[in-house]
């Protein structure tokens, strides 16, 4: 499970098995939620308040390309 960085008390990671479209998720806690990177969407989310969401959101758009990046580096090394 790559962890991509910690910030605001936020995790931002993807699993080894992921799949597309490019997404994020997202931890704080015991809440968590998923993104979509291109366009940034809220795709699940289990417990965030909305002003979490708001913060994650925030951060994933600010950080997109560089997630992205991070996403093609991993799931597609060897191909």
């Amino acid at each position: 499970m790559p962890t991509l960085f910690d910030l605001f008390g936020f995790k931002f990671l993807f699993y080894s098995n992921e799949h597309n479209p490019i997404h994020v998720h997202v931890k704080r806690g015991n809440a968590k939620a998923k993104f979509q990177l291109f366009p940034v969407l809220l795709m699940e989310n289990e417990g965030m308040k909305p002003s979490e969401i708001r913060m994650a959101e925030r951060v994933i758009r600010e950080k997109q390309e560089y997630i992205a990046e991070k996403w093609n580096e991993y799931f597609n090394k060897g191909k």
